[in-house]
């Protein structure tokens, strides 16, 4: 075994054995994940899936538009973006989709 094997944190949620650099990630907040189920993260980009109607804004954003570098908000749906002319916009992850490859 290697060295500091014994420093293993017990997840009681899964019944898992954690590092504490795993144990850290799990508890910094909740699990956000787009429509397919890929899971998001700060600085991620992503497309919308559908037309939205942006309130207050008087904007429609349309469907494929990209949104580079969201922020998590700690709540399991809601995601924090920039976009041309709309400040403070936050969007529902149900309704985008992680960019894979080279954002």
């Amino acid at each position: 075994m290697s060295e500091g094997a014994g420093e293993y944190i017990y997840d009681e949620d899964s019944g898992e054995w954690l590092s504490p650099e795993d144990a850290a990630a799990r508890t910094s907040g909740p699990e956000v994940v787009d429509a397919v189920g890929n899971i998001l993260a700060d600085g991620d980009a992503v497309t919308l899936i559908k037309d939205l109607k942006v309130k207050g804004a008087g904007q429609t954003l349309k469907r494929g538009t990209l949104i580079k570098s969201i922020r998590l908000t700690g709540d399991a749906q809601e995601i924090d973006c920039r976009h041309e002319g709309i400040k403070g916009l936050v969007l529902r992850a149900e309704f985008v989709k992680k960019r894979s490859g080279g954002q």
